[in-house]
């Protein structure tokens, strides 16, 4: 994954309880007014950035195949099974099932197995191999000439059941292909089973707020949030430098805007700090009639070697884990307690950024800005310094930020989204709103229709009564499979950069091409900004709007 200089969400609405209230089941459009507390200190701009009237595309309902779900458990021996590249049968190994298993792979990748099957209806099936490995290998899988996933078999050096769940699979003759890439293995038999993991998913989140002294306008966000879960997808883009660049380059290519501007606020270093940009571009959104997100990628408080990256900073969060109860002290209290040994110099410096970044929120605060507040990302990983001590150093940063930030600051405007993205590292569910991940497929495009597992993955760790979101995306969600395979993320971002533009500032397809691009926004699963604007009775930009009227006169001249 790319270094960031993240767009973060943070969501800004302002309308009275009774709009998100009726927001809920149908795109009707309702009266209401933004709130605004404080003007923004940046000169008010208007999107988009070109009047030229921009393409327009038909809505494109939701449609899959018919599900007919049917009792399955069908077994296919590998010995059987079509063998490509050098791999053969052998019988050395115990306990293996029918007359043989298939060894021999090689370690570069070339060898295969291809079991043609037999699908008896359109469902979602899972797929387990019964594979024997004395080392971890990635195994690539394909059905027919798309692939569905790379996993990794076990070390334990016995016939292991290795399973993937919730494939959808269309009735008839299929092939699975299934390569190991780096290692040899013993594949005993592949056994198909009707899924019935997914129907289990719900979308019963409670829409209450963690923080119990939450403000009104951060509740009624988090109410539409709730109650728009499971019925549409909310499309966002990741912004870069206090711009909308790749907002307006959305809007050119799909003729929509993003409903969530995701950016990211950071603590500068330097004495002059152009922090104010991104706080005034995240309230201009919601002036706009937007949603912001804000994310906090953090560059560590170390005087010599400040860095996001473990490897790129001296610093060491477990030297500033303390018993100490400094989430709701002062600034002298805090300094005094340094000045005294009894926190080092790790845990002070952290207080001091954290309470920096308080003052940047506190800002949006008081323009009467909610936010999707997303701290510390990606924290499973040890690549980022907060996530490199391991999972409890992780956790006592985490209820730092939350208890400075509810109790002391008193900062009512936040929705919590926490992108640890493993039960290893799950927060206590008393301090976070939001569950989301992170989703990049490496060397594919239009990879939209393979997050169906983490949905499901996520959701039976942190429950049905918390929304689950995609906080960072490389290619956008197809809303098709994912209605279908019933993983209806409440909003997805997809990251700025290669994976929307490219060089010149035009639209990238490396990684979405522009016709998935195109019928992801204009899916009726999806909701973008003019559909969220209309559900609220928020009348666009003057700019917009008459961008709009120029698009929709040329469209009636070329009919």
């Amino acid at each position: 994954m790319d270094i960031r200089k993240i767009a973060a969400v943070a969501v800004a609405i302002g309308a009275g309880a009774s709009v998100f209230a009726a927001c809920s089941n149908s795109k009707k459009p309702i009266t209401s007014s933004v709130p605004i507390i404080e003007e923004t200190t940046a000169k008010k701009t208007t999107e988009p950035a070109t009047t030229e009237p921009v393409e327009t595309f038909p809505d494109y309902p939701v449609t899959f195949p018919e599900i007919e779900k049917k009792q399955s458990g069908n077994l296919y021996e590998a010995e059987k099974a079509e063998l490509k590249g050098g791999a053969a049968v052998d019988t050395n190994k115990p306990e293996f099932s029918g007359d043989g298993y298939v060894t021999k792979f090689g370690n570069e990748g070339k060898a295969s197995v291809v079991f043609e099957i037999d699908v008896p209806s359109n469902q979602h099936y899972d797929l387990s191999f019964n594979i024997l490995s004395d080392k971890a290998v990635n195994c690539r899988l394909k059905l027919g000439d798309e692939q569905l996933t790379v996993f990794k078999t076990t070390d334990n050096n016995q016939f292991t059941y290795i399973t993937v769940y919730g494939v959808f699979l269309t009735k008839g003759k299929q092939k699975l292909e299934i390569t190991p890439e780096n290692g040899d293995m013993c594949l005993d038999y592949l056994k198909i089973e009707n899924n019935t993991s997914l129907s289990d998913i719900s979308y019963d989140a409670k829409g209450e707020l963690v923080n119990k002294n939450a403000g009104k306008s951060a509740k009624e966000l988090m109410s539409f949030l709730s109650e728009n879960y499971g019925k549409y997808m909310i499309t966002g883009q990741y912004a870069y430098g206090g711009e909308n660049t790749e907002l307006d380059l959305i809007y050119r290519t799909t003729g929509k805007y993003p409903v969530i501007r995701f950016s990211n606020l950071e603590v500068s270093r330097n004495s002059f700090d152009e922090g104010f940009k991104e706080v005034d571009a995240a309230a201009q959104w919601y002036l706009d009639g937007g949603i912001s997100c804000v994310s906090w990628y953090w560059a560590s408080p170390s005087d010599k070697k400040s860095a996001i990256h473990a490897d790129d900073t001296d610093f060491d969060l477990s030297k500033a884990v303390t018993e100490e109860k400094i989430a709701e002290l002062n600034e002298e209290e805090i300094r005094e307690l340094y000045s005294k040994g009894n926190i080092s110099k790790e845990c002070y410096g952290l207080i001091l950024d954290i309470d920096n970044m308080a003052g940047q929120l506190t800002s949006l605060k008081n323009r009467g800005v909610p936010v999707l507040w997303r701290p510390l990302p990606e924290g499973y990983g040890n690549w980022y310094w907060w996530g490199a001590k391991g999972a409890d150093a992780y956790k006592w940063l985490w209820n730092l930020i939350y208890d400075r930030f509810t109790k002391y600051f008193e900062l009512d405007n936040l929705i919590w989204v926490w992108n640890g993205q493993s039960d290893t590292t799950l927060v206590d569910r008393r301090t976070f709103d939001i569950a989301a991940v992170d989703l990049y497929f490496k060397n594919e495009k239009d990879y939209g229709n393979k997050f169906y597992e983490e949905f499901a993955a996520v959701q039976k760790f942190v429950g049905s009564d918390k929304l689950i979101a995609i906080s960072e995306c490389g290619s956008v969600p197809d809303m098709d499979a994912a209605f279908r395979d019933n993983a209806v993320w409440s909003f997805f971002g997809v990251w700025y950069g290669k994976y929307i533009q490219n060089e010149k500032g035009e639209y990238n397809e490396e990684f979405t091409s522009k016709d998935a691009l195109v019928r992801a926004y204009n899916s009726d699963g999806a909701m973008t900004l003019d559909e969220y604007r209309k559900l609220r009775g928020i009348e666009p930009p003057e700019a917009e709007k008459s961008t709009e009227e120029a698009s929709e006169k040329e469209t009636k001249t070329t009919d």
